[in-house]
């Protein structure tokens, strides 16, 4: 247990690093919780009947999925995002195109690779359903209508955190959370220049920036991304918007290459490796894991 002067000093030094802790989820209405759930994982969601949120972004796993497509779909595919800690990035989406939960919530009924749908036919479907009408008179206190529709889904969303990283819980003056290898890739990242796009509450999520500065890193567009959160990163390989780094590692190295002109030594890509693996958060009380092969 600290003592009270060293407890104090943690917290000064916590203050003072470019990253900072991941909340608890918000406070929200149950009932409106557990409808948001129960939307996020149904099929009827989509035109077709056969992709829900969850079929992209599963939440038993990373909150994420890979790159899907749906057969015939000539439009550009992208990796897919994780929903973990989503509601804490300034904007959504590889391009940042998106301000809220609600806007990408719609244009992701809207996409033709995904639900091929919109708002309003998602609830037509569902008032169909006497008991998710009854749940929400509950919840509203009205009967199901696109705005409660997108809400609810909102709501769940907004609980997507995972707190309680070990680099979390080293920020918030736990001294014996994070080894000598992994303080030291720590110092890494910020030496190197990684924390000036990577930091905040969600190691990125809130800047744009021009993919490849120095050298290319990925082949196609676009060009300039949302830096992606690195929140959880272990868990949601591949990397990059076209997924073409399979592991950290490689995602590490080309990465230093492309965006700081630098070629790491082994010593420390795995040291910034070690690093980043203590930003695995935890959901309801487990480990973000990575998706199942």
């Amino acid at each position: 247990m600290q003592s009270a002067p060293a407890a104090a000093q943690a917290k000064i030094v916590a203050e003072d690093e470019p990253i900072t802790p991941v909340p608890e989820p918000p406070a929200a209405d149950p009932l409106k919780l557990a409808l948001g759930a129960r939307l996020f994982g149904d099929v009827r969601l989509s035109t077709a009947g056969n992709l829900a949120c969850a079929s992209c972004h599963d939440i038993r796993s990373n909150g994420a999925g890979g790159i899907r497509t749906q057969p015939g779909n000539a439009m550009p595919v992208y990796d897919t995002l994780t929903v973990f800690n989503a509601a804490l990035s300034f904007r959504l989406g590889w391009q940042g195109s998106f301000r809220n939960l609600a806007e990408h919530v719609e244009a992701s009924l809207e996409n033709p690779a995904n639900m091929n749908t919109n708002a309003e036919a998602a609830v037509r479907r569902l008032q169909k359903d006497p008991d998710v009408t009854s749940r929400f008179r509950a919840a509203y206190g009205r009967d199901l209508d696109r705005d409660a529709f997108l809400d609810a889904l909102v709501t769940f969303e907004r609980s997507l955190l995972t707190p309680g990283a070990r680099f979390d819980r080293w920020l918030g003056g736990d001294t014996s959370a994070l080894s000598p290898g992994e303080l030291e890739g720590y110092r890494t990242f910020k030496s190197l220049g990684c924390s000036a796009c990577h930091q905040g509450v969600n190691v990125g999520g809130n800047l744009f920036e021009r993919q490849g500065i120095f050298r290319p890193l990925v082949v196609g567009p676009p060009r300039i991304v949302r830096v992606p959160s690195l929140r959880n990163v272990a868990a949601t390989a591949p990397y990059f918007h076209d997924g073409s780094a399979a592991t950290l590692e490689d995602a590490v190295r080309r990465m230093a290459a492309a965006q700081l002109d630098r070629t790491l030594s082994d010593q420390q890509v795995a040291s910034l490796v070690l690093f980043l693996k203590t930003l695995t958060g935890n959901y309801r009380g487990a480990p973000v894991v990575g998706a199942a092969p």
